[in-house]
């Protein structure tokens, strides 16, 4: 049934995708193309999904040649797991900054538009895709019927990203925080101010590469723009989108967090990485706003149950072997 509902199903829309109710939504990042044995397809596979969504780091370029990029990408494609997986589920996706192009990458990166252009032929975006026409590669999606809707909005956080100052290993931190920076950039504040404003979905899910709630490591996150986090956490506050679940990757680990905005409006954010890359040690890291964490290589699924009048959804960090080493009910 799932391989006959696949043409309703392309991503190229704003509007409804498919009259049926999604219930599985599986996610990852960090998967490196030259480590098919470390990729978990297979436990991906099995869960039998409705949609797969790719939330960075789909392979590891860094290169500012496009033939490069382009020849790892074909890698990806062709693992035999994959294969299996865009054969019978509907993929989106965005980038971070090794499929991007470079480390850490920001706005200053030369090739970020022809990147663009390979990331979209990798996800068989058609050619009218409404996305080819704006800068940078943020998207949205809404998936359902009528009460049982679900907006996956992707946000781009490298094309519009201003430079950051490398810091001295004295601070503690990679990299200076910028009180003025700019994250999103304005053309694309807008629109995802519009998504959340007018979203009809009772479910609704933000995608970031970087973490968002997490603010004390070291590495990339919101908190590296402190005017963005709070933009960010300012409009979620105002418009209290209903069924809200914040995704990131990037980092390596399997975590769960929780901040407490406004009006007593909690949000949620799983942090799912990578497919392919998890630390070897386990050391202690700080984030007040942790609930669960997970030192391993993962995937993740968003989990909506719709039995009853108000969805109840759910966030799994999953191992190898199907492996559960997390799960969270968002409130």
């Amino acid at each position: 049934m799932k391989r006959l509902l696949l043409l309703f199903l392309l991503p190229f829309s704003l509007h409804a995708q498919e009259e049926a109710a999604l219930t599985k939504i599986a996610l990852g990042s960090c998967s490196k193309q030259d480590m098919p044995e470390m990729q978990m397809w297979d436990e991906i596979n099995a869960e039998n999904a409705d949609l797969w969504v790719w939330l960075g780091d789909i392979i590891y370029a860094d290169s500012d040649h496009l033939d490069t990029i382009k020849d790892k990408y074909a890698r990806q494609k062709a693992h035999p797991g994959y294969q299996d997986l865009i054969s019978k589920t509907p993929v989106i996706g965005v980038w971070d900054d090794h499929d991007y192009g470079v480390n850490d990458g920001d706005r200053t990166y030369p090739r970020k538009d022809a990147s663009k252009k390979l990331m979209f032929d990798f996800l068989d975006y058609p050619e009218d895709h409404p996305d080819h026409l704006h800068d940078g590669a943020y998207q949205s999606y809404t998936y359902g019927p009528k009460g049982q809707q679900v907006r996956i909005i992707l946000l781009d956080t490298r094309y519009f990203r201003d430079p950051l100052g490398r810091a001295n290993a004295d601070a503690g931190q990679r990299y200076y925080k910028d009180p003025e920076g700019e994250l999103l950039g304005e053309e694309q504040w807008k629109w995802l101010e519009g998504e959340l404003k007018n979203s009809p979905a009772q479910v609704n899910i933000v995608v970031s590469s970087i973490q968002i709630i997490s603010s004390r490591h070291p590495y990339e996150k919101w908190s590296n723009f402190p005017l963005e986090r709070e933009r960010f956490f300012k409009l979620l506050s105002e418009t209290q989108p209903e069924g809200l679940v914040l995704i990131s990757g990037d980092r390596h680990i399997g975590e769960v967090s929780m901040i407490l905005l406004e009006e007593e409006y909690e949000v949620y954010e799983m942090t799912t990485s990578g497919l392919t890359n998890t630390w070897t040690d386990e050391y202690d890291e700080e984030n007040p706003y942790r609930l669960e964490r997970a030192i391993s290589r993962n995937y993740g699924l968003v989990e909506i149950d719709w039995s009853e009048e108000l969805p109840r959804v759910s966030v799994h960090v999953k191992g190898p072997g199907g492996e559960s080493l997390i799960r969270t009910e968002v409130k």
